[in-house]
């Protein structure tokens, strides 16, 4: 890492130099911030378009195998998605404390956090792999899924859950080169796992340059041989991680634990609302589905926005400037704000014409078009939402998104969504518009975590 971090952590007080560790320069005026926010945004939104991107080119590949083949890896993907807290209860810690280091010009801190979070990230990912792999088929026959579904999601998930240690590593250095203000590395080791994955996945799928066509199967081990190239390219940038400190990594889970927490509430209550959105028909549930896929690319300039936040805002607190930690805050949540309210504009005008892209049928067309709209008024709310959250994980203030997720997402959303579906049978709008109760409830919540300056004071 020092061979990463430490050039980011010194050249990047001039914004000029198209860095992005602004937060730790003097540069006082709202131009400076802006474009320092910018920088660090930008990548990370073609971070991940990118995923995005490859995620779309294998499902479309995997759709070629028929509808067992998009039904089992669809499951398989869910259960990889509850496995993935493993890697944000590390990634978190490790961004909010070399972020901080990086600020106080702590560097072999820095260093120290990122090695052994990497190995956190790979031990505890082992964990998780040995009884996932041992419990395929109950997990994936948990999803009421029909019985020829279940062995293609198992070998699926079988052999992709030998990929999740290399991912996890892949998924801590990233984190830590965010933290420390160098998020254009993220996106060029993004980019070769990407083109490893398209690239492997059509080969091995379709059974290319002299191979055997290996079906999902080949899609599996495309994913996983992508996730070991990105570790490797990772580990060649900074050198194997160091001998275990167990001081070092209970600091980090510390910190990190309740992002895991919450991500895996948010894994499950997608879960319950698609139960929900199954009660109105199979038209609701596949309006539902279309709607995700738009969600998913409008979440893209939030997940930058939030990690641009996370980065000012921790590297400014280690470097004792917590005003301008706050002042970074709330001129990225302006510029998510903007950029974000423009898509929603966009994606409500458009949402026919987006519907129609997906399916012909108009049932479908009709309750996803309400659906693709109550996404849109709501991207000013998620906006919001998603940069104060990398704000507030940033400075280590990781519990109390946590809080706001909870009320947010299970009281709000799923509380509101099971009283309209079941207790008064309303339609499926209703459903939809849970989502701006849920919306609403963790912006308010996590603006006046932010107004309250609470999170100046946490130790990490």
């Amino acid at each position: 890492m020092v061979a990463t971090t430490a050039p980011v952590a010194t050249s990047t007080h001039s914004a000029s130099a198209g860095t992005a560790d602004a937060s730790a320069g003097a540069a006082g005026s709202a131009r400076d911030l802006q474009h320092a926010t910018w920088t660090l945004a930008w990548p990370v939104i073609f971070s991940f378009s990118i995923e995005s991107f490859v995620g779309l080119c294998d499902m479309l590949m995997v759709g070629r195998l028929g509808p067992r083949a998009v039904a089992g890896v669809g499951v398989g993907v869910q259960i990889l998605g509850g496995v993935d807290s493993v890697m944000f209860a590390v990634g978190t810690g490790t961004l909010a404390i070399v972020a901080r280091q990086v600020g106080g010009r702590d560097l072999r801190g820095a260093e120290e956090t990122l090695g052994q979070s990497i190995l956190a990230a790979m031990a505890l990912s082992l964990l998780a792999v040995v009884p996932v792999r041992a419990w395929a088929p109950a997990l994936v026959g948990a999803f009421h899924v029909q019985p020829e579904v279940v062995p293609v999601g198992v070998s699926f998930l079988r052999i992709v859950m030998l990929g999740v240690p290399a991912g996890a590593a892949l998924f801590v250095m990233i984190a830590s080169l965010r933290g420390a203000g160098d998020t254009r590395t993220p996106l060029l080791i993004g980019l070769v796992v990407g083109v490893v994955n398209v690239l492997l996945a059509y080969v091995l799928i379709f059974g290319r340059l002299g191979l055997p066509a290996l079906g999902v199967a080949g899609a599996a081990i495309a994913t996983t041989v992508a996730f070991a190239s990105g570790a490797l390219v990772g580990l060649a940038l900074r050198g194997w991680p160091l001998p275990p400190r167990v001081d070092v990594i209970r600091r980090v889970l510390r910190i990190g634990y309740p992002a895991a927490i919450e991500h895996l509430l948010m894994q499950v209550g997608f879960f319950l609302y698609i139960v929900f959105a199954a009660h109105h028909g199979t038209a609701a549930v596949a309006a539902y589905f279309i709607g995700v896929r738009i969600l998913a690319l409008s979440f893209l300039p939030g997940f930058g926005f939030a990690a641009a936040a996370a980065t000012l805002i921790g590297q400014s607190l280690g470097a004792g400037r917590p005003d301008e930690a706050e002042r970074s805050g709330r001129e990225a949540v302006r510029l998510a704000v903007r950029l974000m309210t423009v898509c929603g504009i966009v994606i409500f005008v458009a949402a026919r014409p987006i519907a129609r892209l997906f399916v012909d049928d108009d049932a479908v067309v009709t309750d996803a078009v309400s659906f693709i709209r109550v996404l849109a008024a709501c991207q000013p709310l998620m906006a919001t939402d998603f940069t104060l959250g990398g704000a507030l994980r940033g400075a280590g203030d990781t519990r109390f998104p946590l809080a706001a997720v909870f009320l947010g997402f299970y009281v709000c959303r799923l509380g509101f969504a099971g009283l309209v579906t079941f207790g008064l049978g309303l339609g499926v709008l209703w459903l939809w518009l849970a989502l701006v109760g849920d919306y609403l409830v963790r912006s308010v919540l996590k603006g006046w975590r932010f107004r309250s300056g609470t999170w100046k004071q946490v130790v990490v």
